[in-house]
Protein backbone atom coordinates (compact mmCIF):
# COMPACT_ATOMS: atom_id res chain seq x y z
CA UNK A 1 0.00 0.00 0.00
CA UNK A 2 1.55 3.43 -1.11
CA UNK A 3 0.37 6.51 0.94
CA UNK A 4 1.74 8.96 -1.40
CA UNK A 5 -0.80 9.67 -3.98
CA UNK A 6 -1.07 7.66 -7.22
CA UNK A 7 -0.03 10.90 -9.20
CA UNK A 8 3.31 11.62 -7.06
CA UNK A 9 4.72 7.70 -6.96
CA UNK A 10 7.03 7.41 -9.60
CA UNK A 11 8.53 10.53 -9.37
CA UNK A 12 12.35 10.36 -10.28
CA UNK A 13 14.46 10.80 -6.71
CA UNK A 14 17.47 13.15 -7.98
CA UNK A 15 17.33 16.10 -10.27
CA UNK A 16 19.31 14.60 -13.50
CA UNK A 17 21.29 17.35 -13.95
CA UNK A 18 22.43 16.82 -10.37
CA UNK A 19 22.98 13.24 -11.03
CA UNK A 20 25.44 13.73 -13.40
CA UNK A 21 27.30 16.08 -11.67
CA UNK A 22 27.75 13.79 -8.57
CA UNK A 23 29.04 11.37 -11.33
CA UNK A 24 31.13 13.19 -12.58
CA UNK A 25 32.76 14.67 -9.60
CA UNK A 26 33.02 11.52 -7.77
CA UNK A 27 35.35 10.19 -10.82
CA UNK A 28 37.08 13.80 -10.95
CA UNK A 29 37.99 12.78 -7.21
CA UNK A 30 39.10 9.30 -8.20
CA UNK A 31 41.85 11.49 -10.21
CA UNK A 32 40.43 10.64 -13.72
CA UNK A 33 40.55 14.43 -16.48
CA UNK A 34 36.85 14.47 -16.31
CA UNK A 35 35.30 18.02 -18.10
CA UNK A 36 32.19 18.79 -16.38
CA UNK A 37 29.70 21.04 -17.83
CA UNK A 38 26.88 20.10 -16.16
CA UNK A 39 26.27 22.59 -13.36
CA UNK A 40 25.67 25.51 -13.59
CA UNK A 41 27.82 27.87 -11.62
CA UNK A 42 30.47 29.69 -12.60
CA UNK A 43 33.71 28.51 -11.54
CA UNK A 44 36.97 29.71 -11.77
CA UNK A 45 39.61 27.22 -14.29
CA UNK A 46 40.72 25.82 -11.25
CA UNK A 47 37.25 24.52 -10.60
CA UNK A 48 36.86 27.37 -7.39
CA UNK A 49 33.00 28.36 -7.32
CA UNK A 50 33.68 32.16 -8.29
CA UNK A 51 32.18 34.12 -5.19
CA UNK A 52 32.19 38.29 -5.75
CA UNK A 53 34.30 39.27 -2.93
CA UNK A 54 32.14 42.26 -1.80
CA UNK A 55 29.07 40.24 -1.69
CA UNK A 56 30.26 37.85 1.04
CA UNK A 57 31.75 40.24 2.69
CA UNK A 58 28.23 42.79 3.25
CA UNK A 59 26.82 39.07 4.36
CA UNK A 60 28.95 38.94 7.28
CA UNK A 61 28.20 42.36 8.36
CA UNK A 62 24.44 41.45 8.20
CA UNK A 63 23.46 41.72 12.32
CA UNK A 64 22.49 38.61 14.19
CA UNK A 65 19.12 39.50 14.45
CA UNK A 66 18.53 40.36 11.01
CA UNK A 67 19.44 36.58 10.19
CA UNK A 68 17.23 35.47 12.91
CA UNK A 69 13.62 37.38 12.78
CA UNK A 70 11.03 36.55 10.75
CA UNK A 71 11.05 38.62 7.33
CA UNK A 72 7.71 40.63 6.20
CA UNK A 73 5.09 37.48 4.43
CA UNK A 74 5.82 39.35 0.61
CA UNK A 75 8.90 40.67 1.57
CA UNK A 76 11.23 43.56 3.52
CA UNK A 77 9.64 46.73 1.84
CA UNK A 78 12.98 48.53 1.38
CA UNK A 79 14.00 45.14 -0.45
CA UNK A 80 11.13 44.96 -3.21
CA UNK A 81 11.54 48.64 -3.66
CA UNK A 82 15.40 47.98 -4.27
CA UNK A 83 14.31 45.57 -6.77
CA UNK A 84 11.73 47.39 -8.68
CA UNK A 85 13.75 50.66 -8.76
CA UNK A 86 17.31 48.83 -9.77
CA UNK A 87 15.33 46.78 -12.26
CA UNK A 88 13.17 50.00 -14.14
CA UNK A 89 16.21 52.45 -13.44
CA UNK A 90 15.04 53.24 -17.28
CA UNK A 91 11.35 52.33 -17.17
CA UNK A 92 9.42 54.93 -14.91
CA UNK A 93 6.08 53.75 -16.24
CA UNK A 94 6.53 50.14 -15.56
CA UNK A 95 8.13 51.46 -12.02
CA UNK A 96 5.13 53.24 -11.52
CA UNK A 97 2.95 50.65 -12.23
CA UNK A 98 5.01 47.83 -10.45
CA UNK A 99 4.27 45.53 -7.18
CA UNK A 100 6.71 42.72 -6.09
CA UNK A 101 6.86 39.90 -4.04
CA UNK A 102 10.37 37.96 -2.19
CA UNK A 103 10.72 34.70 -3.46
CA UNK A 104 13.58 32.00 -2.89
CA UNK A 105 15.51 32.98 -5.45
CA UNK A 106 14.03 33.05 -9.14
CA UNK A 107 12.56 29.54 -8.92
CA UNK A 108 10.23 30.91 -6.47
CA UNK A 109 9.31 34.01 -9.40
CA UNK A 110 8.38 31.29 -11.48
CA UNK A 111 6.17 28.86 -9.14
CA UNK A 112 4.30 32.19 -8.22
CA UNK A 113 3.69 32.83 -12.15
CA UNK A 114 2.30 29.53 -12.61
CA UNK A 115 -0.30 29.48 -9.36
CA UNK A 116 -1.69 32.62 -9.88
CA UNK A 117 -1.88 33.57 -13.88
CA UNK A 118 -2.97 29.55 -14.65
CA UNK A 119 -6.18 27.45 -13.69
CA UNK A 120 -4.98 23.80 -13.04
CA UNK A 121 -4.85 21.90 -15.76
CA UNK A 122 -3.79 24.21 -17.74
CA UNK A 123 -0.72 24.87 -19.60
CA UNK A 124 1.90 27.13 -19.61
CA UNK A 125 3.98 28.04 -23.23
CA UNK A 126 7.27 27.99 -23.40
CA UNK A 127 9.90 27.92 -26.41
CA UNK A 128 10.63 24.14 -27.24
CA UNK A 129 14.45 24.65 -25.51
CA UNK A 130 13.77 25.12 -21.83
CA UNK A 131 15.15 25.16 -18.46
CA UNK A 132 14.09 21.54 -17.34
CA UNK A 133 12.41 22.77 -13.90
CA UNK A 134 10.00 24.50 -15.52
CA UNK A 135 8.38 21.14 -16.29
CA UNK A 136 8.71 20.26 -12.76
CA UNK A 137 7.42 23.62 -11.45
CA UNK A 138 4.05 22.94 -13.56
CA UNK A 139 4.16 19.05 -12.39
CA UNK A 140 4.17 20.13 -9.04
CA UNK A 141 1.42 22.74 -9.46
CA UNK A 142 -0.90 20.28 -11.49
CA UNK A 143 -0.48 22.56 -14.65
CA UNK A 144 1.03 21.42 -17.65
CA UNK A 145 3.50 22.89 -20.34
CA UNK A 146 3.19 23.31 -23.94
CA UNK A 147 6.35 24.83 -26.31
CA UNK A 148 6.43 26.15 -29.53
CA UNK A 149 9.41 25.88 -32.07
CA UNK A 150 12.09 28.40 -30.74
CA UNK A 151 14.16 28.55 -34.02
CA UNK A 152 13.73 29.30 -37.28
CA UNK A 153 16.94 28.66 -39.74
CA UNK A 154 19.76 26.55 -38.50
CA UNK A 155 22.99 27.28 -36.30
CA UNK A 156 24.29 30.89 -35.58
CA UNK A 157 21.82 32.16 -38.31
CA UNK A 158 19.02 30.88 -36.42
CA UNK A 159 16.19 33.46 -35.01
CA UNK A 160 13.70 33.16 -32.63
CA UNK A 161 10.63 32.00 -34.74
CA UNK A 162 7.57 34.20 -33.87
CA UNK A 163 5.31 32.99 -37.06
CA UNK A 164 5.57 29.63 -34.19
CA UNK A 165 5.11 31.66 -31.03
CA UNK A 166 1.74 32.91 -32.71
CA UNK A 167 0.12 29.08 -34.03
CA UNK A 168 1.27 28.35 -29.95
CA UNK A 169 -0.71 31.16 -28.70
CA UNK A 170 -3.81 31.32 -31.08
CA UNK A 171 -3.87 27.27 -29.50
CA UNK A 172 -3.27 28.72 -26.18
CA UNK A 173 -6.16 31.31 -26.20
CA UNK A 174 -8.99 28.60 -27.94
CA UNK A 175 -7.61 25.72 -25.37
CA UNK A 176 -7.34 27.68 -22.29
CA UNK A 177 -8.96 31.26 -22.40
CA UNK A 178 -5.77 32.42 -21.36
CA UNK A 179 -2.62 32.57 -22.00
CA UNK A 180 1.24 32.39 -19.79
CA UNK A 181 4.17 33.20 -21.54
CA UNK A 182 8.10 31.83 -20.47
CA UNK A 183 10.60 34.02 -22.17
CA UNK A 184 14.41 33.26 -20.44
CA UNK A 185 16.24 36.27 -21.97
CA UNK A 186 19.19 37.20 -22.13
CA UNK A 187 21.61 34.50 -22.03
CA UNK A 188 18.69 31.39 -22.38
CA UNK A 189 19.00 28.66 -20.36
CA UNK A 190 20.11 26.34 -21.45
CA UNK A 191 20.61 27.26 -25.47
CA UNK A 192 22.86 30.74 -24.50
CA UNK A 193 20.84 32.67 -27.25
CA UNK A 194 20.03 36.32 -26.50
CA UNK A 195 16.65 37.99 -28.47
CA UNK A 196 17.80 40.63 -30.72
CA UNK A 197 15.66 44.19 -30.39
CA UNK A 198 13.87 43.40 -33.76
CA UNK A 199 12.61 39.73 -32.21
CA UNK A 200 12.08 41.77 -29.52
CA UNK A 201 9.57 43.54 -31.38
CA UNK A 202 8.19 40.97 -33.45
CA UNK A 203 7.16 38.99 -29.86
CA UNK A 204 5.46 42.15 -28.81
CA UNK A 205 3.48 42.58 -32.54
CA UNK A 206 2.44 39.13 -31.57
CA UNK A 207 0.86 39.05 -28.21
CA UNK A 208 -0.43 42.73 -28.88
CA UNK A 209 -2.24 40.99 -31.83
CA UNK A 210 -4.10 38.36 -29.57
CA UNK A 211 -4.56 40.77 -26.40
CA UNK A 212 -7.67 41.63 -27.12
CA UNK A 213 -9.46 37.89 -27.12
CA UNK A 214 -8.19 36.51 -23.55
CA UNK A 215 -5.64 37.48 -20.61
CA UNK A 216 -2.57 36.90 -21.69
CA UNK A 217 0.91 37.13 -19.65
CA UNK A 218 4.44 37.47 -20.34
CA UNK A 219 6.85 36.17 -17.94
CA UNK A 220 10.87 37.35 -18.85
CA UNK A 221 13.17 35.05 -16.65
CA UNK A 222 16.02 37.12 -15.90
CA UNK A 223 18.22 34.68 -14.31
CA UNK A 224 21.41 35.80 -16.49
CA UNK A 225 20.53 39.19 -17.47
CA UNK A 226 23.88 40.52 -15.59
CA UNK A 227 25.67 38.29 -18.24
CA UNK A 228 24.60 39.67 -21.02
CA UNK A 229 26.94 40.72 -23.49
CA UNK A 230 25.62 44.33 -23.50
CA UNK A 231 22.64 46.06 -21.22
CA UNK A 232 21.18 43.40 -19.84
CA UNK A 233 17.75 45.89 -19.41
CA UNK A 234 17.65 46.84 -23.15
CA UNK A 235 14.89 45.48 -23.83
CA UNK A 236 12.39 46.36 -21.69
CA UNK A 237 11.96 49.61 -23.69
CA UNK A 238 10.49 47.16 -26.85
CA UNK A 239 7.84 46.44 -24.08
CA UNK A 240 6.43 49.55 -23.46
CA UNK A 241 3.42 48.68 -25.88
CA UNK A 242 2.58 45.80 -23.71
CA UNK A 243 2.11 47.89 -20.45
CA UNK A 244 -2.10 47.31 -19.84
CA UNK A 245 -2.77 45.45 -22.93
CA UNK A 246 -0.44 42.53 -21.74
CA UNK A 247 0.21 41.14 -18.13
CA UNK A 248 3.87 42.01 -17.73
CA UNK A 249 5.72 39.88 -15.44
CA UNK A 250 9.64 39.48 -14.34
CA UNK A 251 11.37 36.67 -12.41
CA UNK A 252 14.05 38.60 -10.52
CA UNK A 253 17.15 36.41 -9.00
CA UNK A 254 20.34 37.32 -6.68
CA UNK A 255 21.92 34.03 -7.36
CA UNK A 256 24.03 34.75 -10.30
CA UNK A 257 23.51 38.51 -10.15
CA UNK A 258 25.69 38.14 -6.67
CA UNK A 259 27.22 34.83 -6.86
CA UNK A 260 25.59 33.32 -3.78
CA UNK A 261 23.33 30.46 -5.39
CA UNK A 262 22.44 29.41 -1.83
CA UNK A 263 21.41 32.40 -0.19
CA UNK A 264 18.09 32.27 -2.52
CA UNK A 265 17.04 35.79 -3.04
CA UNK A 266 14.62 36.92 -5.45
CA UNK A 267 11.25 38.52 -6.55
CA UNK A 268 8.41 38.32 -8.30
CA UNK A 269 7.55 41.34 -9.97
CA UNK A 270 4.45 42.56 -11.94
CA UNK A 271 3.48 45.45 -13.84
CA UNK A 272 -0.12 46.42 -13.18
CA UNK A 273 -1.03 49.63 -14.18
CA UNK A 274 -4.80 49.87 -12.81
CA UNK A 275 -5.08 50.70 -9.24
CA UNK A 276 -7.64 48.11 -8.19
CA UNK A 277 -5.76 45.17 -10.30
CA UNK A 278 -2.56 46.06 -8.53
CA UNK A 279 -4.02 45.84 -5.40
CA UNK A 280 -5.53 42.46 -6.33
CA UNK A 281 -2.53 40.99 -7.56
CA UNK A 282 -0.24 42.26 -4.44
CA UNK A 283 -3.06 40.39 -2.51
CA UNK A 284 -2.43 37.80 -4.38
CA UNK A 285 1.33 36.89 -4.42
CA UNK A 286 1.33 37.85 -0.48
CA UNK A 287 -1.14 34.78 -0.29
CA UNK A 288 0.64 32.41 -1.90
CA UNK A 289 3.75 33.62 0.09
CA UNK A 290 2.11 32.17 2.98
CA UNK A 291 0.66 29.59 1.55
CA UNK A 292 4.64 28.17 0.41
CA UNK A 293 7.77 28.87 2.00
CA UNK A 294 5.54 31.80 4.79
CA UNK A 295 8.54 34.28 4.37
CA UNK A 296 12.19 34.19 3.17
CA UNK A 297 15.44 35.34 4.66
CA UNK A 298 15.78 38.60 6.20
CA UNK A 299 19.30 38.64 6.39
CA UNK A 300 19.66 37.45 2.68
CA UNK A 301 17.50 40.52 1.68
CA UNK A 302 19.23 43.05 3.67
CA UNK A 303 22.21 42.41 2.48
CA UNK A 304 20.73 42.37 -0.99
CA UNK A 305 19.23 45.66 -0.61
CA UNK A 306 22.13 46.85 0.37
CA UNK A 307 23.76 45.60 -2.77
CA UNK A 308 20.96 47.75 -5.01
CA UNK A 309 21.19 50.97 -3.37
CA UNK A 310 25.05 51.75 -1.94
CA UNK A 311 26.44 53.20 -4.35
CA UNK A 312 29.89 52.29 -3.31
CA UNK A 313 28.92 48.99 -3.23
CA UNK A 314 27.18 48.73 -6.31
CA UNK A 315 29.92 50.03 -8.57
CA UNK A 316 32.56 47.39 -6.72
CA UNK A 317 30.41 44.70 -7.53
CA UNK A 318 29.91 45.34 -11.03
CA UNK A 319 33.87 45.82 -11.15
CA UNK A 320 33.90 42.39 -9.42
CA UNK A 321 31.43 41.13 -12.04
CA UNK A 322 33.53 42.86 -15.00
CA UNK A 323 36.51 40.13 -14.08
CA UNK A 324 33.88 37.23 -13.74
CA UNK A 325 32.52 37.92 -17.72
CA UNK A 326 35.71 38.26 -18.75
CA UNK A 327 36.32 34.99 -17.57
CA UNK A 328 33.46 34.05 -18.94
CA UNK A 329 33.68 35.94 -22.15
CA UNK A 330 37.14 34.15 -22.69
CA UNK A 331 35.35 30.88 -22.73
CA UNK A 332 32.45 31.59 -25.18
CA UNK A 333 35.20 33.44 -27.50
CA UNK A 334 37.33 30.03 -27.21
CA UNK A 335 34.10 27.90 -27.63
CA UNK A 336 33.11 30.18 -31.06
CA UNK A 337 36.58 29.61 -32.36
CA UNK A 338 36.72 25.88 -31.50
CA UNK A 339 33.23 24.50 -31.91
CA UNK A 340 33.14 25.57 -35.94
CA UNK A 341 36.33 23.94 -36.44
CA UNK A 342 34.36 20.10 -35.40
CA UNK A 343 31.12 21.26 -37.17
CA UNK A 344 29.00 21.88 -34.33
CA UNK A 345 25.83 23.23 -35.07
CA UNK A 346 24.24 25.78 -32.26
CA UNK A 347 22.68 28.90 -32.14
CA UNK A 348 24.34 32.39 -31.65
CA UNK A 349 26.16 32.37 -28.55
CA UNK A 350 27.72 35.68 -27.60
CA UNK A 351 27.88 35.34 -23.44
CA UNK A 352 25.89 33.54 -20.68
CA UNK A 353 26.49 30.25 -18.55
CA UNK A 354 25.41 27.74 -21.38
CA UNK A 355 25.02 27.10 -25.09
CA UNK A 356 23.43 24.07 -26.47
CA UNK A 357 24.87 21.91 -29.32
CA UNK A 358 22.32 20.19 -31.89
CA UNK A 359 22.36 16.68 -31.90
CA UNK A 360 19.65 13.84 -33.11
CA UNK A 361 21.60 11.39 -31.19
CA UNK A 362 22.01 13.48 -28.04
CA UNK A 363 21.06 10.64 -25.31
CA UNK A 364 23.76 8.20 -27.04
CA UNK A 365 26.66 10.75 -27.90
CA UNK A 366 26.15 12.10 -24.26
CA UNK A 367 27.08 8.38 -22.71
CA UNK A 368 29.94 8.27 -25.34
CA UNK A 369 30.86 11.21 -23.89
CA UNK A 370 30.79 10.52 -20.42
CA UNK A 371 32.55 7.54 -21.37
CA UNK A 372 35.58 9.87 -22.27
CA UNK A 373 35.16 12.07 -19.05
CA UNK A 374 33.12 14.48 -20.41
CA UNK A 375 29.70 15.36 -19.04
CA UNK A 376 26.89 17.47 -20.77
CA UNK A 377 23.06 17.48 -20.04
CA UNK A 378 21.33 15.75 -22.94
CA UNK A 379 17.82 16.59 -24.23
CA UNK A 380 15.70 14.32 -26.14
CA UNK A 381 14.46 15.80 -29.43
CA UNK A 382 10.25 16.45 -28.81
CA UNK A 383 8.04 17.47 -31.47
CA UNK A 384 8.77 20.90 -31.17
CA UNK A 385 12.35 20.57 -30.60
CA UNK A 386 15.79 18.77 -31.69
CA UNK A 387 17.73 16.31 -29.49
CA UNK A 388 20.83 18.66 -28.15
CA UNK A 389 23.55 18.68 -25.32
CA UNK A 390 23.53 21.35 -22.93
CA UNK A 391 26.67 22.73 -22.24
CA UNK A 392 27.64 24.88 -19.26
CA UNK A 393 30.62 26.50 -20.42
CA UNK A 394 30.19 28.51 -17.32
CA UNK A 395 32.15 25.49 -15.38
CA UNK A 396 34.27 24.87 -18.27
CA UNK A 397 37.94 25.80 -17.61
CA UNK A 398 39.26 28.07 -21.04
CA UNK A 399 42.24 25.29 -21.48
CA UNK A 400 39.51 22.64 -21.71
CA UNK A 401 37.57 24.30 -24.59
CA UNK A 402 39.40 22.80 -27.29
CA UNK A 403 39.01 19.26 -25.94
CA UNK A 404 35.58 19.70 -24.85
CA UNK A 405 34.72 20.87 -28.69
CA UNK A 406 36.58 17.69 -29.82
CA UNK A 407 34.48 15.29 -27.86
CA UNK A 408 31.31 17.26 -28.37
CA UNK A 409 31.69 16.31 -32.07
CA UNK A 410 32.61 12.48 -31.70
Amino acid sequence: MFHVIPAHQGRPADDPIFALNREATDRLARGEAVINATVGSLLHDDGRLAVLPTSSRILREVAADDWAAYAPIAGSPDFLKAVVDDLFVSEPDMRAAAVAAATPGGTGALRHAIANYLEPSQALLTTSFYWGPYQTLCDEADRRIATFDMFRGSGVEAALDTEALDRALTARVMDQQRVLLFLNDPCHNPTGYSMRPEEWRAVVERLCAHASEAPITLLVDMAYFAYAASDGRSFLKELRPLLGKVGLLFAWSASKTYTHYGLRVGALVACVPDAKERAATEAALSYSCRGTWSNCSRGGMKAVTRFLVEPELRAALDAERDDLKRLLGARVAAFNEHAPKHRLEYPRYEGGFFVTVFADDALERARRMRERGVFVVPQAPSATRRGSLRVALCSVAERDVPRLCEVLAS
